[in-house]
């Protein structure tokens, strides 16, 4: 039996395209996961390709036992979400997952246009860790235990996450019909 998302799409999320389009794409990831950093590439090729016909949306779950870097990560996305400028710390951190220490993400928040003052102030409170629990809990109840973890059109994908994979995921879904 499938899983579906537990906890819809909301003004929470960190949303790439329109919620009106035709089809979504929910990850659950962790930024320094090997696996998500493959899968970044993926969703970029997929967003390409798509265009205004993919809604993207991504949420936080670290999997910080095995990742040490990956919550503190987390909160550097949440951080400068709060500033305006999740999408291009997100992209950031998955173009540079293999250097994740503070001075990286203080770097990190420099090169994306961040009032450094009030990212290390959010960072240092951690002033943002309870979206990201809410991300963790919105996974564990649609049955998220890794990462990354998709859901399509508000279904779980449990295939593999190569372009193909879930390229066929999205487009075959029935009774859909993309526009040209």
């Amino acid at each position: 039996m499938t899983t579906r998302l537990r906890v819809p799409i909301n003004v929470r999320d960190h949303i790439a395209g329109s919620t009106s389009a035709p089809l979504m794409l929910v990850e659950y990831g962790d930024y320094e996961c090997p696996f998500c950093g493959q899968a970044f590439g993926v969703v970029k090729a997929l967003q390409e390709r798509l265009g205004d016909q993919l809604c993207f949306v991504f949420r936080n779950f670290p999997l910080a036992n095995a990742h040490p870097h990956a919550l503190p990560a987390a909160e550097a996305a949440e951080a400068a979400g709060a500033q305006g400028r999740f999408w291009p710390m997100h992209d950031m951190l998955y173009e540079h997952q293999d250097a994740l220490e503070p001075i990286d993400l203080a770097g990190y928040a420099v090169n994306v246009g961040l009032d450094l003052d009030a990212f290390e102030y959010d960072l240092r409170t951690h002033r943002l860790i309870d979206k990201i629990r809410a991300d963790l809990r919105s996974g564990a109840l649609s049955g998220v235990n890794g990462t990354p973890t998709f859901f399509v059109n508000g279904y779980r994908h449990d295939g593999s996450f190569d372009f193909d994979s879930l390229w066929s995921a999205l487009t075959e879904a029935p009774g859909l019909e993309l526009g040209a």
